[in-house]
């Protein structure tokens, strides 16, 4: 499966790159001898308001704000999965970048490449999940927002009929769309979710149309794992609700965001590059989520009672505690949509089972193709 996406995803950009060079604001003190780390970091596509590389871009910003003059950054935008990669990602490390940073799942194969023929530099594949000696992964639990924003979407809905446009059907968004509904029925049964599949993580336009396309189906509030906020907008110009990814989105659609699942990189960036400068950087695999600060509920719209917020905000503190999760069945099983159970009565599925998920549970609406 992984093998064919990642051919798939060579044309899922259209972008030329752009090129930009920060350095940091603050001058270094006198007689400091150490040189600063050059960091760099790759996006798939613009730098917009908001949305998939909005957050990495700040996660690059935090790690100017914490490491001052300690640091250099080099960032490189619309740089499309496949050859583009490969040729910015070896450009950064010939010139002398001790750390890469490249955040899409399609930059996977090209980071391993470069990593191969500069044993050196430092890697750090964010989605990706193969590892070398200077090839670190890291990931987020972005599934327990999505819990967490099903619950506020299936208390606010009053149709009891969501929408999904989903990029690609990987691991990583079947979790979300999954913990999206039942989040969704944990609080209303009857609840059902309908996906729009694109086979693109970043095109506005259709984006649109299929928020659009969704809310002629009964939704009335939606959610999205693509990269630009052209869901939350089309919610904003159709009078209907919708839950931000990646970012706050309440610029976009101040009327129409109900709450916010946002990814928090900062920290984690930060503890990478003191970790080339102190010397201690060591591959490892990380996937963290509430309890490590990586993804965050919240940002909730006006439109949302008191009472929604608490709730919602109570199960988070749960989810970091360790007391929710949100692939445990209760006292029935979780099935499919198929009917084939997947998670049987009390048991919770372990990680290895959440990072291969390949179904689509009991109340979403569509089938993925075998």
């Amino acid at each position: 499966m992984y093998k064919n996406l990642a051919a798939t995803l060579v044309a899922a950009c259209f972008f030329s790159p752009v090129f930009s060079q920060t350095t940091p604001a603050t001058v270094p003190t006198k007689g400091s001898a150490a040189e600063p780390v050059k960091a760099g970091f790759v996006y798939v596509s613009p730098i917009t308001e908001a949305g998939w590389t909005r957050q990495h871009e700040e996660g690059r910003k935090a790690v100017e704000a914490a490491l001052g003059p300690q640091v250099k950054t080099t960032f490189v935008e619309n740089v499309a999965e496949g050859a583009d990669a490969e040729r910015v990602i070896r450009d950064l490390a010939a010139t002398g970048h001790q750390i890469i940073f490249t955040p899409s799942f399609g930059y996977m194969e090209p980071t391993l490449k470069v990593a191969q023929d500069f044993p050196g530099v430092k890697f750090e594949s964010i989605t990706g999940y193969k590892q070398a000696a200077n090839v670190a992964t890291a990931n987020a639990r972005y599934y327990e927002g999505r819990y967490l924003a099903g619950i506020a979407a299936g208390r606010m809905s009053k149709t009891g009929v969501a929408g999904f446009v989903a990029g690609f059907p990987i691991p990583e968004v079947l979790q979300g769309i999954n913990a999206f509904t039942l989040g969704m029925r944990s609080v209303n049964p009857q609840a059902t979710v309908k996906v729009v599949w694109l086979n693109v993580w970043f095109d506005p336009p259709k984006e649109r149309d299929a928020a659009m396309a969704l809310f002629n189906q009964d939704v009335d509030v939606i959610a999205f794992h693509t990269g630009s906020t052209a869901v939350m907008a089309a919610a904003q110009e159709r009078g209907k609700m919708a839950v931000a990814y990646h970012s706050d989105m309440r610029k976009t659609g101040p009327d129409a965001q109900i709450v916010a699942v946002t990814h928090q990189w900062g920290a984690y960036y930060t503890e990478r590059v003191r970790a080339v400068q102190k010397g201690s950087w060591k591959s490892a695999n990380v996937w963290g989520g509430v309890r490590e600060g990586m993804i965050r509920v919240g940002d909730f719209g006006t439109k949302v009672p008191a009472a929604v917020q608490q709730e919602v905000l109570k199960a988070q503190k749960a989810v970091g505690a360790g007391q929710l999760q949100p692939f445990r069945a209760g006292k029935a099983p979780v099935r499919d949509n198929e009917g084939q159970e997947r998670i049987a009565p009390g048991q919770a599925l372990a990680d290895a089972q959440i990072l291969q998920m390949n179904w689509l549970v009991e109340g979403v609406v569509g089938k993925l193709a075998r």
